[in-house]
């Protein structure tokens, strides 16, 4: 039983795969523009061959560096764990590489040390990253194993800018202990100390680390690294007390995340959301070039993917009804297509189907941008430009005041002396008729009135109509990346 134990430590199950089946493909599309994976071995200072890759742009534009995020898989991972971290920021301009550990997927290795060597194999990677002029600032995306070896790497090198640790364990003796009464191993406690004493020695003989040495509460108070942390609400496995005693250890800028799930499970979509915004505030990516001509174009380009690659035709069949109600205003679903011809992909078929709607979107982009401007409200801009001339209360005003009178009233000139004789002339400008100024501004603050009413309608129609197509088409994009999620392999 101890053997079983020391083996699920050190030696988990490992997982074979081909990467052409369980990682992206060479050149692929995400989100109407192309990327390749880049294949490289490197070596680390045991000697192993580690297998990484690196997901980045085909084309950048000027040749500019791009950040990179390392993604950490976790115990009993592999990188194709990084498919879900490629979804999340390639489109933001963020690069993705990521490897198999020492012991782990398809690199050499016997054993894994639950970051304690995988710290030296994340030092390999960077120092390869640093000397690519395409790369500019590194940060670190771990899970549990994954989110150790950042941590652990991340007090010796404060130039990472920033880390995103997921389900982190505190200290590693104590989590065997804790696994000891999640296991229901029924010893008494001085007994399961023994056990683990016994444990520490062969680990130490096999896998030359020391498992009471493996603390991250004693590197989280010399981090300065900003860094968000994540943690499994149901996590049995690696429970969050684990993420909140780091969490309130840590030195540096910092923020944590609880969400619904167990250790294994796939996190919530917010928690991604939260994710790419964190990468994108500390890494600084340049803007991606847009290839759409208009802004309502990205809601219907999904790529070369084709409506029979594993998606279900209800959902499509739902999610295209949709499309027809927000492109004709209609409050009704029914109008659902009975069949969808499979040759089609679906750009072209959403693009038979919401031709109207991206029209309508235009003109009303038009409107807003000021190029479709009516005569009847450059008639009126103008009035109100001329009203704004009689009321303006600048300085440049008092210069000359005699162009608010009317001219048919004289102005009136005075003289006052004071007792040295210094004679001091003084201006006085009849006003309008009060009565008459009145009117004209009620009438002026009514046409502003109803002109800021229109304007505002309009943006928020716009805004609206923008707002159901981008959640339809963030639907079908989900519906359609589910086929490539890969399955995680279960650390218990």
């Amino acid at each position: 039983m101890i053997d079983q134990f020391i083996n699920f430590v050190i030696r988990p199950p490992r997982a074979h795969y081909n990467p052409d089946q369980y990682l992206w493909e060479k050149d692929f599309t995400l989100a109407g523009r192309k990327y390749n994976r880049e294949d490289v071995e490197l070596s680390n200072e045991r000697g192993h061959t580690l297998r990484c890759s690196h997901y980045a742009p085909s084309q950048v534009p000027d040749d500019s560096p791009l950040p990179c995020v390392i993604y950490c898989h976790g115990n009993s991972g592999c990188r194709a764990d990084a498919n879900e971290a490629a979804v999340v920021l390639l489109p933001s301009n963020i690069t993705v590489f990521t490897l198999d550990f020492s012991g782990s997927g398809l690199s050499d290795g016997d054993y894994v040390s639950l970051g304690w060597h995988e710290k030296n194999d994340l030092k390999v990677v960077i120092s390869y990253l640093r000397s690519n002029e395409k790369v500019s600032r590194i940060g670190l995306w771990g899970r549990s194993m994954g989110a150790v070896t950042s941590l652990l790497y991340g007090a010796e090198d404060p130039s990472i800018a920033g880390m995103v640790l997921d389900s982190a364990f505190s200290n590693l003796f104590n989590l065997m202990l804790e696994l000891a009464d999640v296991y229901k191993i029924r010893l008494p406690k001085f007994t399961v100390k023994m056990a683990l004493q016994y444990m520490r020695r062969v680990i130490q003989k096999k896998a030359k680390f020391d498992i009471t040495r493996l603390d991250c509460i004693q590197v989280a108070p010399k981090t300065f690294i900003p860094a968000l942390f994540g943690h499994a609400k149901d996590d049995k496995f690696v429970q969050s007390q684990h993420s909140d005693a780091i969490f309130n250890s840590y030195a540096g800028d910092k923020n944590i995340i609880k969400f619904d799930g167990d250790h294994n499970s796939s996190r919530p979509q917010f928690y991604y959301d939260s994710v790419s915004i964190f990468f994108y505030n500390v890494l600084h990516p340049p803007h991606p070039p847009s290839s759409y001509s208009t802004k309502t174009e990205k809601y219907y380009d999904l790529g070369d993917v084709k409506v029979g690659a594993g998606v279900e035709e209800n959902i499509l069949y739902e999610i295209i009804a949709g499309l027809r109600n927000v492109s004709a205003d209609a409050p009704s679903s029914s109008a659902a297509p009975r069949s969808i011809s499979s040759i089609k992909s679906v750009g072209e078929l959403l693009s038979d189907i919401a031709p109207d709607a991206l029209n309508s979107e235009e003109a009303d982009l038009k409107i807003l941008s000021g190029s479709g401007t009516s005569p009847q409200e450059d008639k009126q801009a103008g009035q109100n430009e001329e009203c704004c001339s009689y009321t303006s209360s600048n300085r440049e005003s008092w210069g000359r005041c005699s162009s608010l009178g009317s001219d048919d009233l004289p102005s009136m000139e005075t003289s006052i002396s004071n007792s040295d004789q210094t004679t001091i002339k003084v201006l006085a400008t009849p006003l309008r008729n009060p009565g008459q100024n009145t009117l004209e501004s009620l009438k002026d603050d009514k046409k502003k009135k109803k002109k800021n009413k229109a304007s505002s309608s309009s943006k928020k129609s716009t805004r609206e109509k923008f707002e159901k197509l981008e959640a339809l088409s963030q639907r079908i994009r989900l519906c359609i990346l589910k086929r490539v999620n890969h399955r995680r392999n279960c650390s218990t």
